[in-house]
């Protein structure tokens, strides 16, 4: 049976998540410039984040600046960084994907993440007006995140198409691809060398049919050949 739908991840797929990063960093240095009178935020926290700490890194920015740390701060820091519009952009790679791909194709996205973030995304990536079909998992909640198979069954249906006429192509073998596999999908691992889960090691079961690291690459494959012009 032929491929006739490509579904992508979103973060570190399409875009670069650390761009969103900054993004939100920035958008949090101009917050804090303006209201509390207090600079350095967006260097502080960005020095945090590439010392590897991903869980707390408002935390410890604030107190690098010396500011009182509160749960109710701490909170509204987290709500403007998932709130604010990001300055992002399309990867060449992903840009010429859309730019080549044949018509006929259906294209979709399935993307975990907190929605009021992934949708401000997918708003600046004009990902609605290039997808038939845009599935955010987190609005069903956190326990139809991926591997859950809620999503892939969705895409399924608003695509018109059986499982196994779709490809899934993302960037983090730990949740992308063992579900899809099983109800029947093809499988691509994109392999960003500086993406948030690069070199990340899995079990066989875990990991995509094929790995390419460059998303003009799709159209080499023997079985994706025909969606592209």
């Amino acid at each position: 049976m032929a491929i006739n739908a490509m579904v992508f991840d979103m973060d570190d797929t399409l875009y670069e998540e650390k761009d969103y990063v900054k993004s939100g960093f920035k958008a949090i240095d101009d917050w804090m410039k303006r209201d509390f009178q207090v600079s350095g935020f967006y260097e502080t926290a960005l020095e945090v984040f590439h010392s590897g700490e991903k869980k707390f890194v408002f935390n410890k920015t604030l107190k690098k600046l010396n500011m009182k740390i509160d749960d109710h701060l701490i909170t509204s820091i987290v709500n403007y960084y998932r709130s604010h519009d990001p300055n992002i952009h399309l990867l060449d790679d992903a840009k010429w994907v859309f730019e080549h791909v044949n018509n006929v194709v259906k294209i979709g996205l399935i993307s975990d993440g907190y929605l009021v973030a992934q949708e401000k995304k997918v708003h600046a990536l004009k990902l609605r007006e290039k997808c038939h079909s845009v599935i955010l998992t987190d609005k069903w909640g956190k326990e139809c995140w991926k591997p859950s198979q809620v999503a892939y069954e969705q895409a399924s249906r608003e695509l018109q198409l059986p499982h196994d006429q779709c490809v899934y192509i993302g960037d983090n073998v730990q949740k992308d691809f063992i579900t899809a596999k099983r109800l029947g999908w093809t499988t691509i691992y994109i392999d960003r060398k500086e993406g948030v889960y690069a070199g990340v090691t899995v079990e066989p079961e875990y990991m995509a049919h094929y790995i390419i690291d460059d998303l003009r690459k799709l159209s080499d494959l023997p079985m994706l050949q025909h969606m592209f012009v």
